[in-house]
């Protein structure tokens, strides 16, 4: 690995360290200030700091399914440890690199809560449409899987995740 690349994956590093930092510190603030109390109300009808604990999944789906949710979050964490690996240095890949960092911290962020307390602290509820209460861990993997997808589909041709492949690299060491 150059030092180009070294010094990218300490960038990631160093960036993931900042984002699970900001989810947990404000999940700490949403325990003090929230837990026990009336939600505080930002925009009446609109946005509120609501305290829940989430012992499921999205929506309250899997409910006290803990084992489950840190299998499934160490299997997606090892997947992008392996493509922040793998992903050449190249300019081109930065947007990869800062969505899989971003989803990756979320993980870790509600992954954290989740072998503390058995349950991922939320506190952000938009009552305007009723959306399910949420944390910033959440709008990092939401907003970044979005990103990703949009990269998968209409940025990166199929010859640009080449390193990525299996066979790709067969193919190369026959050669």
């Amino acid at each position: 690995m150059n030092r180009k690349k070294k010094r990218l994956l300490l960038s990631d590093i160093i960036l993931m360290f900042l984002l699970i930092a900001v989810d947990q510190i404000t999940k700490y603030a949403a325990v003090i200030k929230l837990k026990g109390n009336q939600p505080w109300v930002l925009l009446e009808g609109v946005f509120e700091f609501h305290y829940l604990e989430n012992r499921g999944a999205a929506f309250g789906m899997l409910q006290d399914q803990k084992f489950f949710f840190i299998l499934i979050a160490a299997v997606i964490l090892l997947v992008i440890i392996y493509v922040l690996i793998k992903t050449p240095y190249q300019k081109m890949y930065i947007k990869l690199h800062v969505s899989l960092v971003f989803i990756a911290s979320g993980a870790i962020g509600n992954l954290i809560d989740r072998i503390r307390f058995d349950y991922v602290v939320d506190f952000l509820y938009f009552s305007l449409i009723n959306f399910p209460i949420f944390n910033i861990a959440d709008i990092y993997v939401t907003l970044s899987a979005v990103f990703l997808v949009i990269l998968l589909l209409f940025v990166y041709k199929e010859s640009d995740l080449e390193f990525l492949s299996f066979r790709a690299k067969k193919s190369r060491d026959i050669k």
